[in-house]
C-alpha cells in the first residue's frame, strides 16, 4: 500500500510542479503549491492523531486512499481539459485538489506511523522501521523517474492517468490488510485533553524535541526540491526528463543507506552522527547550487540523500521508542506537522527566497542556515548530542522525566525492557 501510494504522489509532485512552472514561469507559484498543501496537513494533525489512537487504523488509512483517488481523478480531468480553462481556472483547480491531498495527508501520516507497529512484533521493529523506509525510498525514486518521463514523452494527461491507476492498486490492497484491535483508550476523555496530553508528552522530551526541531529547521531552510523545476529548465537546461532524474537522486542515495542500515544499525555515537549528516546535508545543498554540471548536481543530490536518510532512520527510532503504543497517533501527528511544516513550508521559504534573491542565492543562504540550525542544536541540546543506541543510550532514554500521567497511561520504554530482559534482569511493571 505505502508503495504504490508514494509511487502515486511522487508522480503527482513531479507533474504538478513542472506543470505549474511551465504555465507560469513564476518559481514563487511552486513555493504556493507547498503552502497550500501545508496548510491543511497541519491544521488537521492534532486532531488526526487524536483518532488513529482512538479509531480502527486501517479504516482511516483506507478513508485517505480514497481522497487521494479522488484527488487524482481531478487532476487528471483538469489536464484533459487544459486547452479549455483559462491560466487562472487552471491554477485554481490545481491548488484546489492539493489543498484536499493536504487533508489525506494530515490523517495518513500519524496513522501510517502508528498502525506499523500493529503489524511486526516489538523484537523486530527497528529493522521493520529500516525497511519500510526503504521502501518509501524506492518508490520515490521509481515515482519520481516515471513522474519525469511520462511527462516529458507521453504528456501530462497519461502521467495523472497513471496515477490513478496507482491510487487504484494502493485502495485495493489496503482493503486486504485485516483490521487489527483498536488501541487501550479512555474513550471518557475529550479530543482536547487528549490532544493536550500528547502535546505535553512530547515537549517534555528533550530527544524528540530536538530531533524533530533540528529536522524542521533544516528541510525549512536547507530543501532545495521545490525550485529543481527551475534548475532543470533554466539553470541546467535538462528539460522534464532531467528534472525526474534531479528528483530521484536524493532517494537513489536514501535507499543504498537503507539497505546498509537494515543490515548495520546505528548504535554508539548516534546523537553525533545524526548532526554531522545534516550538517553534511547544508554542504551538499551548497554544492548543487553552485553547480552548473548535471552530473555533478547529481551526485550532491545523492549525496544529500545519504545524509537524510540517516537523519530520518535515527528520528523515526527514537520517537517510535521513546512513545507508547496508545500515544503513537498523538505524538506522530505532533511529528508530521513538524516534517510537513519543513517540506512543504520549506518549500514555500525557497520559492519566495527565489523570488526576491534569485534560485541560486536562495539555495545557498538555505544551506548556510543548515549549519547555523547544526551549530544552535549542538550546543543547546546536550542528549540528543550523547545519544547513544547501546546500553548506556538505553539507560539514558529511561531515565528522562514523564509528563503526570494516571497510572494506567504511564509509558513503558520498549527499549529498556529489552535490554533488561536480554542482560538477565528481572522487570516488574
Amino acid at each position: 500500500m505505502r508503495l504504490t501510494m508514494t509511487l502515486a504522489t511522487q508522480i503527482m509532485s513531479v507533474s504538478v510542479g513542472y506543470f505549474v512552472y511551465e504555465i507560469t514561469g513564476d518559481p514563487l507559484m511552486l513555493g504556493f503549491i507547498g503552502l497550500v498543501e501545508a496548510i491543511p496537513a497541519i491544521c488537521i494533525s492534532l486532531y488526526a492523531g487524536h483518532l488513529a489512537d482512538k479509531l480502527n487504523r486501517r479504516n482511516i488509512l483506507v478513508a485517505c486512499v480514497s481522497v487521494m483517488l479522488l484527488c487524482a481523478v481531478s487532476l487528471l480531468i483538469i489536464t484533459i481539459n487544459r486547452y479549455e480553462l483559462s491560466q487562472t481556472h487552471l491554477l485554481i483547480g490545481m491548488y484546489s485538489v492539493i489543498f484536499f491531498t493536504g487533508i489525506a495527508r494530515g490523517f495518513f501520516s500519524p496513522t501510517n506511523f502508528a498502525f506499523l507497529p500493529q503489524l511486526v512484533p516489538k523484537e523486530i521493529l527497528p529493522n521493520a522501521i529500516t525497511w519500510n523506509s526503504s521502501t518509501w525510498q524506492v518508490a520515490s525514486v521509481t515515482g519520481l523517474g516515471i513522474g519525469g518521463l511520462l511527462y516529458g514523452f507521453a504528456g501530462v494527461s497519461a502521467t495523472f492517468t497513471v496515477m490513478v491507476c496507482l491510487c487504484v492498486v494502493a485502495l485495493i490492497i489496503v482493503l486486504t490488510i485485516a483490521p487489527r484491535p483498536l488501541p487501550v483508550t479512555d474513550f471518557s476523555e475529550s479530543a482536547l485533553v487528549r490532544i493536550k496530553a500528547g502535546l505535553k508528552f512530547v515537549f517534555s522530551n528533550q530527544l524528540i524535541v530536538s530531533a524533530i526541531a533540528l529536522d524542521l529547521f533544516a528541510v525549512l531552510f536547507g530543501g532545495a526540491v521545490a525550485l529543481l523545476p527551475v534548475f532543470a529548465k533554466d539553470i541546467l537546461h535538462v528539460g522534464p526528463q532531467g528534472l525526474g532524474i534531479l528528483r530521484a537522486a536524493m532517494s537513489v542515495g536514501a535507499i543504498t543507506t537503507a539497505f546498509f542500515l537494515a543490515h548495520y544499525p546505528l548504535h554508539k555515537g548516534a546523537g553525533k552522527i545524526m548532526l554531522a549528516c545534516v550538517a553534511g546535508f547544508g554542504l551538499c545543498m551548497i554544492g548543487f547550487g553552485l553547480s552548473r554540471i548535471f552530473w555533478l548536481s547529481f551526485f550532491f543530490l545523492f549525496l544529500a540523500g545519504v545524509f537524510d536518510e540517516v537523519s530520518v532512520f535515527l528520528r523515526s527510532s527514537l520517537v517510535q521508542f521513546q512513545t507508547p503504543d496508545h500515544m503513537k497517533g498523538r505524538v506522530s501527528s505532533v511529528n508530521s506537522i513538524f516534517i510537513t511544516s519543513s517540506n512543504e513550508i520549506g518549500a514555500f521559504e525557497s520559492g519566495l527566497a527565489a523570488r526576491f534573491l534569485g534560485t541560486v542565492p536562495a539555495v545557498l543562504f538555505g544551506g548556510l542556515m543548515t549549519l547555523l540550525v547544526v551549530g544552535v542544536t549542538w550546543w543547546k541540546a546536550p542528549k540528543l548530542r550523547k545519544l547513544n543506541f547501546d546500553h548506556s543510550g538505553a539507560e539514558e532514554i529511561a531515565e528522562q522525566p514523564a509528563p503526570p500521567m494516571r497510572e494506567e497511561e504511564t509509558p513503558i520504554d520498549e527499549f529498556m525492557v529489552r535490554k533488561k530482559i536480554k542482560d538477565g534482569n528481572n522487570l516488574t511493571s
